[in-house]
């Protein structure tokens, strides 16, 4: 779906502040007064708070579940150069979606039966779907091991990611990066990550050393 200008400021507010508040600790006046629109225009858009949530889910899913599954059929690469595509995606995103992760992160942590957590259950299990297929063509393939435990290797993604995230400050410190300017952080983390995954991974997936 195509938003316009006035929509993609409300869905960008309301990201903003479910990644600072929760879902639950933000309201729709909260949205209105971030996105400096009206209480109306928010009802007359998204009808709910738990509609603009689908809405800011769509907007920063949607993509990427398009770019698994263009990855599947790309019979140019090997299957372990599609991991090495989808680890770069994952960073990518994460690195230029912190705020989305961190709704992510926070809602996932309170375990309880939300709207956000009902979306992205249905969104881990989408995207593992697709992880899992590229994981057994591998394996018939002969490039991947048998007895992979695809939900613990993306857990080691997915954690390592967030962690991340989450701890930039004291990497920083432990690296004497503290004089880094923020761009310049982003392109050293994105390189250090893909590399240290793409290791990972490489371990766990084939029979390489």
């Amino acid at each position: 779906m195509e938003y316009n200008d006035k929509q993609m400021a409300i869905i960008n507010a309301a990201e903003r502040l479910f990644a600072v508040n929760g879902f639950e600790g933000t309201s729709v006046r909260d949205i209105a007064h971030e996105a400096t629109v009206n209480l109306a225009m928010i009802s007359y858009y998204f009808g709910s708070k738990e509609k603009l949530m689908e809405a800011v889910f769509e907007q920063k899913t949607n993509k990427v579940r398009f770019r698994i599954e263009n990855l599947l059929q790309n019979e140019a690469l090997t299957h372990l150069e599609k991991v090495y595509v989808l680890i770069d995606d994952y960073v990518d995103k994460f690195i230029h979606q912190q705020q989305f992760h961190k709704i992510m992160m926070r809602e996932q942590i309170i375990e309880k039966d939300t709207p956000v957590a009902a979306l992205l259950h249905e969104l881990k299990k989408t995207n593992m779907i697709f992880i899992k297929k590229l994981v057994q063509e591998g394996q018939k393939s002969g490039e991947f091991k048998k007895n992979i435990d695809v939900p613990l290797m993306m857990n080691t993604l997915v954690g390592t990611l967030c962690q991340m995230i989450t701890t930039q400050r004291f990497y920083k410190e432990c690296n004497h990066l503290e004089t880094m300017s923020e761009i310049e952080f982003q392109k050293h983390m994105k390189k250090k990550l893909s590399t240290h995954l793409k290791n990972i991974f490489k371990a766990i997936l084939t029979n390489e050393a």
